[in-house]
């Protein structure tokens, strides 16, 4: 703006109209009143002047018309000489000295003299003496610093000796007004300094700081302007700089207190100033982290002593005038102006300073003595030192009640922090309050607040996060104030819990330079420690690790997992010497243990991805052992894995695991001894006593530990649904791109998980509690969609119960139950089973298509998967083992001189105890038993339908191996052992419309694919399920008496059946030599499967068969020549993965030297079975067979090689179980993910034969005519063409029989021509037809379809040819890694989603079905 008015233009044009135009606009801006632009317009004038840009006579002459306006006018322009004397330079000050001069003309003399310095004066020429400067200064110092001798205290004291006199008299509060007078008269007759006066007043107050409501108020009438007050006391300090006094502060603080003065206005007048406080404090938190990372850091070099010169914190103290208010803000009980001034520094800044500290714990001491007398006195006899209340009037408000604890004292503590260990009486004082006051919240059964406005519960929280915690870890040693703390701790829930531990470990240390700096030297001391920990230092060591956790415990647990991450042979040790704990350092530990799993960033799997990391073994290990040693709360860790596995992350189950097998004492092993098998089949004590490798003792306790941490928040059941959930969860979503070793490891560990906690909930939990929080079956099944295999595990307790309550309901309903019969009590047994399973049967029919129930009915599902080894066979050698050797102990605790009598008595009534107690429990289960067989006696008869005399029992064995034996052969070691039993048990319960022989055919005629498709330990289980199923056949094998006692007239081994199920005909049997074929035809078999696996290349296949193998070695090879094949095979195998796949090298090892342990016991085939005649016999039998056969509608051309149609019916009903499994049952899921072993299986059982008759390095020339002579007995047909044919009847191969419907034939049909390629026509649509004419039409059919077949066979024999050489080329290039395929291998060979993975089977078939139809063509003319 001014530039816009006294612009250029004036100045240029100054001579013709710019002076006019500036004296216009100065009068006229002097009217308005506009006194800034007015001087401006004045300033320019002159400043134009003095550089020239006018001229300096036109500038006076214009400054003198300007006086003559208005009288204010020349002190302006006396002013403005002023300040461009101190702007003008050089040449510019001679034009400037001219104006000045040339103005006394019209200004006075005396403004001149006034304003102008007095060197600028003389230069003008104003001042003539030359010694005028020196006159001024004696002037003015004589004028205003030299003292009249009379104000001096050595010559005039009266007036101040009275004064002082006046004022330090005791006199009441009420004669503020008469001393006032006093000093005022006293001032006037003694002519005194008014400030020195007040000065003298403080000094008297200093003395009786006291006396406040006095000096207060006098001060207050003496003195009212606060800044003056002010700067007296800001001289004070100022000149004790070096040592302030504390009265003085004290006196600063009780004004203050007061009012009489304000913070801001004193504040000022302190030192250091606020910057060098944070910087102060930011140097500190800066030397303690440097501090920290000294100590961590490992230097190889000597240490050299470097003299450091460091100011005592005392000095640093002393030296602070703000430190030194505050202490006596707090002393003085001016709580809002300490609070003011702490809020203008960083946290902590001030109390960090121990006097700070302990002044502020006095306060809060004296104001918490009310309510501390009232809650926390702990006896009216026991009463303790009364802290005196705070005399000052202006102090905070005694606390009187807890409520009064968030206002008051909450504040308080936030301030204080860490530093309440400055005081460990009063730190006691707020812990029994904190209890007291979280006993009177009412908690749930959560432990939350049931009045979730009460701002206790939450309070002592915020206490125990910003004081207490903090504060322990300055207590060393002090393990009272650990446990008091604890006291507080156990009403909250771990969640809470662990929260404040997490923030006291990781975040406060950060904000405190000091908690920083005791952290680091905890450190230091636990490495010293730990390089000391051993077996033979436990009790030393333990103490020490006890003394450091009652006040670090989180740094030090974090060292030690450390250290046990990377050396697991230091969990005994650590174990053991964790024993000197307090409850806190317990809880903390369970906390650093769920940090450490949680928040590990390191790999879980080891670098080839195939195995869990040994840290977490070591972790899951010690986890185990501490939770069992010590009473550790469990519900965090248990609720971490819940959350893992809801995260679809089953890896650390391995916790879970160790958790319930060191605390319960249940074992997840799966490898047992034959003896611990059959004792699992007992009754608990039993089990116990003899069924687990350890004795594992003193588990009472710290297994009922582990079931109320389960039952607290319900785990339990959330754990086992969740574990049988997570079993599909690792194969299709947990594991996708991982290797399928450790997708196989991972399923087993869930497995063995859910196996292993399902036991010991059903052994821990009472049957209630069991009944009450499991769902029931029906809920599992539908709702959580748990499959049947778990689900009937879980409730196999459920329903012994409930029929046991059923039983004794409907026993004691009769009046004589007392003298009840046992035939009677079995029939109210199976009349209370019954009640109790036929509502599970209808749970269970909806699972599982309306076709399946065709076949088998719901009632024998449910009856397999309800029973358990239990009910079906006692153990009576394990029981009498178990007797015989407690006897044996209970005799040398007799007979020791060692232990004195007395003891030795307990320990034989202990033995004698035990031994009445197996007796017992074997007489109870054998009653069991019985009562079990009566009632499937009683059902047996409803299991298996017979729709129809051709129905022939394949669909039912499809059925009842698919959706029983298969699942439940695998779940557990005891489970393929009951599998077994069952077989035997609905054989030897003469079961209708089961045919055994077949069963038994199914299972062992092609395994390559069960094999396959297991995981490690399940191929163990299934190799135990294999080896009991081989101990029956080989028994049966052994003897014909035997045979004839157990299979004759059975009608498992019916080879004939019709609608009544009766059977008269002596050769409706298989007989005894017709079975020792066919257990031949098996053992071949088996050994053609192993023989594929071996062969595969790969990992999962070669591993599975050799674990089978060894397995099954008890009862298999039995033929020297397959042993000798497979001996071969497994040297070989051995011999290719030495120094690659070590795994398979040590298993293969371990069978070969199994294996030839065993060759001296082999026998040859003609011990095994008839071997000579055999084809004449077979043809003659076979012809005779042929007519009986004619006449029950079996066509002769169906008959002829009856065992390789059994073959490919095997194959078609494999091919049809894999695609019904994918809804019912796991196994063939894991065939499916796993696609790549499937076809490697499938490719080498399509071309074993050729591969054995064409490799040399495999199989000698005597092998290869072996194999020609054996696939199987290829030239001539004998009896077991002729059983199995007939045993066989559902298959393909064999016709409808005489009097049935033509439902499986048609079904067989269609499946034939599906496999085939083509569909025929028009034999579907004729139902109607009589029973002659169709077996006639199907006949035909069945022959226009061979024919097709043939011609097909024909030209796609050139297309096999050439992929057999194609795959053979793939093998040889494709490279292995160290544990199976190399994953672009196992890429290149997954099907496509429109390609079926049974088409290269097929193939095979129709090389198999060629060379016998060409042999059929050769001998049709004969038979017929």
């Amino acid at each position: 703006m001014a530039g816009k008015v006294w612009n250029t233009d004036i100045w240029k044009a100054w001579d013709k109209h710019g002076k006019n135009d500036f004296l216009k606009l100065i009068k006229h801006k002097f009217k308005e009143g506009n006194t800034a632009e007015w001087r401006r317009g004045l300033y320019e004038l002159i400043s134009n002047g003095i550089r020239g840009n006018i001229k300096k006579d036109n500038v006076v002459q214009t400054l003198g018309e300007l006086t003559n306006i208005d009288g204010a006018i020349p002190s302006a322009i006396v002013d403005i000489f002023t300040l461009i004397d101190a702007e003008a330079h050089n040449e510019e000050r001679n034009n400037f000295y001219y104006l000045v001069k040339e103005s006394e003309k019209f200004l006075t003399d005396r403004i001149l003299k006034e304003r102008l310095e007095i060197d600028t004066l003389q230069d003008v020429g104003t001042l003539k003496n030359k010694n005028f400067q020196i006159k001024f200064i004696k002037v003015k110092t004589k004028l205003y610093y030299k003292q009249r001798k009379f104000n001096l205290f050595r010559e005039e004291s009266e007036g101040y000796s009275k004064l002082i006199v006046e004022l330090n008299q005791e006199r009441p509060e009420s004669e503020v007004a008469s001393i006032l007078e006093i000093v005022k008269s006293l001032i006037g007759y003694f002519n005194l300094d008014p400030n020195r006066v007040l000065d003298i007043l403080l000094e008297t107050f200093e003395n009786r700081p006291q006396d406040d409501a006095l000096f207060i108020p006098l001060i207050r009438s003496y003195m009212s302007d606060q800044q003056v007050l002010c700067e007296v006391l800001g001289f004070k300090y100022c000149s004790t700089v070096n040592a302030t006094p504390f009265s003085l502060q004290k006196v600063t603080a009780l004004m203050l207190q007061h009012g009489v003065i304000k913070l801001d206005d004193i504040l000022p007048w302190l030192v250091p100033d606020d910057k060098t406080i944070i910087k102060e404090h930011e140097q500190a938190m800066k030397q303690a982290k440097d501090y920290v990372r000294k100590l961590s850091v490992i230097s190889t070099k000597d240490k050299e002593d470097v003299p450091e010169e460091k100011e005592t914190p005392q000095d640093k103290y002393t030296s602070n005038q703000k430190f030194g208010l505050c202490e006596a803000l707090l002393e003085t009980g001016a709580w809002e102006v300490a609070q003011n001034l702490f809020n203008r520094l960083p946290e902590h800044s001030f109390t960090d300073q121990r006097p700070i500290a302990l002044a502020l714990c006095k306060m809060i001491q004296s104001l918490i003595e009310p309510v501390y007398r009232k809650n926390c006195i702990i006896s009216p006899k026991l009463q303790g030192r009364r802290v005196p209340q705070l005399k000052s009037s202006l102090a905070p408000k005694l606390i009187e009640s807890l409520e009064e604890i968030h206002d008051q004292l909450l504040p308080m503590l936030i301030v204080l922090g860490p530093n309440l260990h400055h005081d460990p009486v009063l730190m006691y004082k707020i812990m029994r309050l904190c209890h007291a006051a979280i006993k009177q919240c009412p908690l749930d059964s959560n432990k939350q607040p049931i009045d979730k406005n009460n701002n206790l519960y939450y309070d002592v929280l915020t206490i125990l996060d910003v004081a207490l915690l903090p504060s322990l870890s300055f207590m060393d040693c002090n393990c009272c104030v650990a446990e008091e703390l604890w006291n507080i701790l156990k009403y909250y829930p771990y969640q809470n819990r662990y929260c404040l531990y997490a923030r006291w470990k990781n975040d406060t240390p950060l904000q405190h330079a000091a908690l920083l700096r005791k952290r680091a030297d905890a450190q230091k001391k636990i490495k010293s420690i730990m390089k000391r920990v051993s077996k033979e230092t436990i009790k030393p060591v333990g103490r020490s690790i006890g003394k450091l956790t009652h006040s670090s415990p989180g740094v030090l647990f974090d060292y030690i997992l450390i250290q046990i991450q990377l050396y697991d042979n230091l969990i005994g040790p650590v174990v053991d010497s964790l024993k000197y704990l307090t409850n806190i350092s317990y809880d903390v530990l369970g906390y650093c243990l769920v940090e450490a799993l949680a928040g590990a960033d390191r790999d879980r799997f080891k670098h080839d991805g195939t195995s869990i990391s040994l840290w977490l073994q070591s972790l899951a290990s010690f986890c185990g052992a501490i939770f069992k040693k010590y009473n550790i709360e469990l519900t965090g860790l248990l609720q971490y894995v819940a959350n893992q596995l809801k995260a679809q992350k089953s890896l650390d189950l391995l916790i879970l695991k160790e958790i319930v097998q060191k605390m319960a004492g249940i074992e997840a092993a799966e490898e047992m001894t034959s003896d611990q098998l059959d004792a699992m089949a007992g009754g608990d004590l039993l089990k116990n006593e003899a069924g687990y490798f350890s004795q594992v003792r003193n588990t009472k306790k710290s297994s009922q530990r582990l079931k109320e941490a389960l039952a607290e928040h319900d785990l339990a059941v959330a754990l086992c649904l969740l574990m049988a959930q997570q079993k599909h969860c690792v194969v299709y979503r947990e594991t996708d791109k991982s290797h399928l070793k450790l997708v196989g490891k991972l399923y087993d560990q869930c497995q063995d998980t859910l196996v292993q906690f399902g036991t010991f909930l059903g052994s821990t939990m009472t049957v209630d509690e069991y009944v009450e929080r499991l769902p029931s079956i029906h809920s599992m099944l539908q709702d959580n969609h748990i499959h049947s295999d778990v689900a009937f595990f879980l409730a196999r307790p459920m329903f012994a119960h409930a029929i046991n309550i059923k039983y004794d309901a409907l026993r004691k309903a009769d009046p004589n139950y007392k003298k009840m019969s046992t035939a009677m009590k079995q029939a109210k047994y199976a009349e209370a089973a019954q009640a109790v399973m036929a509502p599970v049967a209808q749970s269970v029919r909806p699972l599982h298509p309306l076709k399946v129930w065709e076949d088998i009915s719901p009632q024998f599902l449910v009856t397999f998967w309800s029973l358990s080894m239990y009910d079906l066979y006692v153990p009576v050698e394990s029981y009498q083992r178990e007797i015989n050797k407690l006897k044996q102990l209970a005799a040398q605790s007799a007979d020791s001189k060692d232990v004195n009598v007395s003891k030795g008595k307990k320990e034989q009534e202990r033995y004698t105890t035990l031994i009445e107690k197996l007796q017992d429990e074997r007489r109870k289960q054998e009653e069991h038993v019985e009562k079990v067989f009566a009632y499937l006696r009683q059902e047996k008869d409803t299991w298996f339908l017979s729709r129809s005399a051709k129905s022939a029992k394949n669909e039912t064995i499809t059925q009842f191996l698919q959706l029983c034996l298969f699942p439940r052969c695998t779940f557990t070691t005891v489970d393929a052992m009951y599998c077994a039993k069952f077989v035997h048990t609905i054989h030897s319960l003469k079961t209708a419309n089961f045919s055994t022989l077949l069963c038994y055919d199914r299972l062992f005629c092609d395994i390559t694919y069960s094999v396959t498709s297991c995981t490690e330990n399940e191929a163990n289980r299934y190799g135990r399920f294999l080896c009991a199923m081989l101990e029956t056949v080989m028994r049966w094998h052994s003897e014909k008496a035997i045979f004839d006692k157990e299979c004759s007239n059975y009608p498992g081994f019916v080879t004939k059946f019709r609608v009544s199920n009766q059977f008269s005909e002596a050769n409706d049997m298989v007989g005894f030599e017709n079975y020792r074929h066919v257990c031949h035809k098996w053992h071949y078999k088996i050994t053609k499967a192993i023989v594929v696996c071996l062969d595969s290349k790969d990992y999962v296949q070669i591993r599975n068969s050799l674990i089978i193998l060894i397995k099954i070695l008890p009862h298999f090879p039995v033929l020297a020549k397959l042993s000798q094949i497979l001996e071969r095979k497994v040297e070989k195998v051995r011999e290719e993965e030495r120094g690659q796949r070590q795994d398979l090298h040590v298993l293969a090892t371990s069978y070969s030297g199994q294996l030839k342990a065993k060759t001296p016991n082999m026998i040859r085939e003609a011990d095994f079975h008839h071997v000579g005649d055999k084809t004449g016999k077979a043809q003659d039998t076979s012809n005779s067979d042929n007519s009986d056969k004619a006449g029950d509608g079996i066509s002769s051309k169906e008959i002829t090689n009856g065992d390789s149609r059994i073959e490919k019916e095997s194959k078609d009903q494999r091919e049809k179980r894999s695609a019904s499994n994918q809804l019912h049952h796991d196994s063939s899921e894991k065939i499916r993910k796993k696609e790549e072993s499937k076809e490697s299986s499938e490719g080498k059982d399509k071309h074993l034969k050729k591969d054995e008759i064409k490799e040399e390095d495999t199989i000698d020339k005597k092998d290869r005519k072996y194999y020609k002579e054996e696939h199987y007995y290829g030239s001539g047909v004998d009896n077991l063409d002729r059983d199995l044919s007939s045993v066989s009847n559902s298959s393909a191969s064999s016709g409808p029989t005489q009097d049935g419907s033509d439902r499986d034939a048609k079904r067989r049909k269609v499946e034939n021509v599906q496999k085939e390629g083509r569909r025929a026509e028009g034999s579907l649509d004729k139902k109607e037809r009589s029973s002659k004419g169709k077996i006639r039409d199907e006949q035909k059919e069945l022959r226009r379809e061979k024919k097709f077949a043939r011609k097909r066979d024909r030209t796609d024999e050139s297309a096999v040819t050439t992929e057999q050489k194609r795959r053979k080329d793939d093998e040889k290039a494709k490279g292995t890694h160290q544990n199976g395929d190399i994953p672009e291998h196992r890429e290149k060979h997954h099907y496509n989603k429109e390609k079926s993975p049974y088409t290269k089977e097929r193939t095979h078939e129709r090389e198999g079905r060629e060379s016998r139809d060409k042999h059929r063509r050769s001998s049709d003319p004969k038979r017929r």
